[in-house]
């Protein structure tokens, strides 16, 4: 029989807790809320509605690939600006989000690859259309709807360490500041004082 500790204590990733004021735990939350809108409300929600004009109007899908790159374009805008005029803190943040954007580019563009395979094969290949809706969904949306699905739960969990003053360890090795103050994680779990009645 496998037992668990309680997850509540150990955290999935190793992170450190920093002190920082709440403004900067404020513009920290920004990028992770920017792109769980573009997950949840771009390729989740917005594909749903559009799902049913795509057999009228399928351009109409065009839409969301469109908005998609804008958001993550901002994003790894910004996170390259973030180096220059934000604080530490709220830098690392923008820079988990940079990365994660880059990763979710490279699969729209193996997506964007897949459907221009299918749409050559099926005008100049002579692919069926069943054929060509297999190649674009099995090698281009599937992966894709896989990615969402697990950078909807990572992005999730980065918003709450962002709450809770919370860096993984690969970014603070990654961008080292000596000035940051480290919270020491023992000092809330001491017990009280017992007194007598």
């Amino acid at each position: 029989m496998l037992y668990l500790r309680d997850s509540s204590t150990i955290p999935a990733v190793p992170t450190m807790r920093f002190e920082v004021s709440h403004d900067e735990i404020k513009q920290a939350n920004i990028p992770h809320e920017l792109f769980l809108i573009n997950l949840i409300g771009n390729h989740i929600l917005m594909a749903v509605g559009l799902g049913g004009l795509a057999g009228s109007f399928p351009w109409a899908m065009a839409l969301i690939p469109t908005v998609s790159f804008s958001i993550l374009g901002y994003t790894l805008w910004r996170a390259r600006q973030s180096r220059k005029c934000d604080s530490w803190y709220v830098m690392c943040h923008w820079q988990i989000c940079a990365r994660r954007s880059r990763l979710f580019m490279l699969m729209l563009g193996l997506l964007l690859i897949a459907a221009t395979l299918g749409w050559v094969g099926y005008t100049y290949g002579g692919m069926m259309k069943e054929a060509v809706w297999a190649l674009v969904g099995g090698t281009g949306i599937l992966p894709i709807m896989v990615t969402v699905l697990v950078l909807v739960i990572v992005e999730s969990d980065a918003l709450y360490h962002a709450n809770q003053a919370r860096l993984p360890l690969w970014v603070v090795a990654r961008y080292p500041n000596p000035d940051a103050r480290i919270l020491d994680e023992d000092a809330g779990l001491e017990e009280p004082s017992q007194t007598a009645l």
